[in-house]
């Protein structure tokens, strides 16, 4: 016997193209007894779909899914204008905390030093310009050395860490 015609409209079910009476056809041709042995892959599908739709899903249905959800228990509490702004109560006590510790640390740091910004009243310290410029070329060669080795010891804590890291692997 030749199911060409079954095979043609299965190609269109799996693309979502039949007509729902077309799948009608389906249903009744896989409901039967006799169905070809390379179409007996699909008839439980078919099958499926039939049987479920006579069993439905009964009077106690209902009944049965809520009694299976649990009533969500939900502790209400009550909250005051006070505990409504605590969040930016904490934030502003913070900004002031902040702006207390720059202020006491800018005073602390300049209480010291008398900063004198009246340039035409400046006087040199050197006579000499000579003795000026080996005075700061010194002090520049200090602070370069100390740039140096600072440089140098970030260097080879970075290379022990790397080794270290390696042989932990």
């Amino acid at each position: 016997m030749d199911y060409k015609y079954i095979e043609q409209l299965l190609e269109r079910y799996w693309q979502c193209e039949t007509s729902l009476e077309e799948e009608s056809e389906l249903r009744t041709f896989f409901s039967q007894e006799k169905v070809p042995a390379h179409l007996l892959q699909y008839r439980d599908l078919f099958v499926y779909q039939q049987v479920q739709q006579e069993i439905g899903l009964g009077e106690d249905f209902d009944v049965r899914i809520l009694a299976q959800v649990e009533a969500p228990v939900v502790k209400a509490r009550r909250l005051t204008l006070a505990g409504r702004f605590m969040p930016l109560f904490k934030a502003a006590a913070v900004v002031a905390v902040m702006f207390s510790l720059g202020g006491i640390a800018q005073h602390t740091i300049f209480a010291d030093e008398a900063l004198d910004y009246n340039y035409d009243a400046y006087t040199d310290t050197y006579d000499d310009p000579e003795v000026a410029y080996k005075q700061v070329s010194s002090a520049l060669m200090i602070l370069s050395e100390g740039i140096n080795k600072s440089q140098d010891q970030h260097l080879a804590d970075s290379v022990r860490a790397g080794v270290v890291d390696m042989i932990k692997k």
